[in-house]
């Protein structure tokens, strides 16, 4: 970490911020197996908290990859300093007081707690959503085919395949997507932030 600098605070407390946008931040982190519907459900759920008014910005997995984190592989090394990344950028998002939605398999739990302690240590809202859905399934729909390339030997270390994916123990929001269709995805996620006055 580098030395000689100073954290400068701003003139604007969160309240304040909060108070003048009319909205808190949060932060609504998917995570599961690629395929499961991350990205498709944080496409919708933006849309709608837009449609709501609400200033929301998302984060995806596979965009990210082509800028801010296009320096990082695959290992399981680099996947933590994707996540360690997200983590810091969300928490940005969130403590401008955007609804920030991540999109990012984030296989570890260690990374995803890290995650949470950081926006904790912010006073920013964290909401882990397990978006799930079983092998079989993910595996059957394969939009990009990478299920196949890494049944093949294809893709090393690939999460489901020969890479690890640990599953959320108690996350605020569990979706079951080979059961609940996009509509009653987004729904679930709108209704447990209405009921926690995030919206």
């Amino acid at each position: 970490m580098a030395t000689n600098i100073t954290f400068h605070a701003g003139s604007v407390s969160a309240d304040e911020r909060s108070s003048l946008l009319g909205q808190r931040g949060v932060t609504i982190w998917l995570t599961g197996l690629s395929a499961s519907g991350k990205s498709t459900i944080a496409c919708a759920l933006e849309q709608h908290l837009l449609h709501l008014k609400k200033f929301t910005y998302r984060l995806d997995g596979d965009n990210i990859r082509f800028g801010l984190n296009k320096d990082l592989g695959f290992s399981e090394k680099d996947r933590n300093e994707n996540i360690r990344r997200i983590g810091e950028v969300a928490k940005l998002f969130s403590d401008a007081a955007a609804i920030t939605i991540t999109a990012f398999i984030s296989p570890y739990k260690a990374d995803r707690s890290i995650a949470r302690e950081l926006h904790i240590g912010g006073n920013i809202p964290f909401v882990e959503v397990f978006v799930d859905a079983p092998l079989e399934v993910v595996e059957a729909r394969d939009p990009k085919g990478l299920y196949k390339k890494a049944r093949a030997g294809e893709i090393k270390e690939f999460t489901g395949i020969s890479a690890p994916y640990e599953a959320p123990d108690a996350p605020e929001i569990h979706i079951r997507t080979d059961t609940q269709d996009l509509t009653e995805s987004v729904r679930t996620i709108v209704q447990y932030l209405t009921e926690n006055n995030y919206i």
